[in-house]
């Protein structure tokens, strides 16, 4: 598909970028697009900043690199990840059943 739209140079509608996979989803409507993608932000920021930003090095890192140095990197991440406060408060809030507050 890269490569027809590239010799071709044609353009494609939503529904076509996602079932292509250029695209995760389409919307009916500005407004919904933007109510649902704020509720995807709201999820998103719920989680631990730590997490999402060790997230977002592991997926570039090993974009660019073998599977071993990108294995090798997110072990060195996830050994980080497991000494921060982010865990504890994740399970002590899953335990008392509240949503866990994180610090930034």
């Amino acid at each position: 598909m890269v490569r027809e739209m590239a010799y071709t140079g044609r353009n494609v509608d939503g529904k076509e970028a996602e079932k292509i996979g250029i695209v995760n989803r389409t919307f009916p409507d500005k407004n919904t697009m933007i109510e649902e993608v704020m509720k995807l932000a709201t999820t998103i920021a719920s989680k631990s900043p730590l997490s999402i930003r060790g997230t977002k090095h592991i997926l570039l890192h090993t974009r660019d690199h073998s599977v071993a140095d990108g294995l090798n990197y997110m072990a060195t991440w996830n050994a980080a990840m497991l000494l921060s406060s982010d865990l504890q408060e994740a399970f002590t809030a899953k335990i008392q059943k509240r949503d866990a507050n994180f610090e930034d």
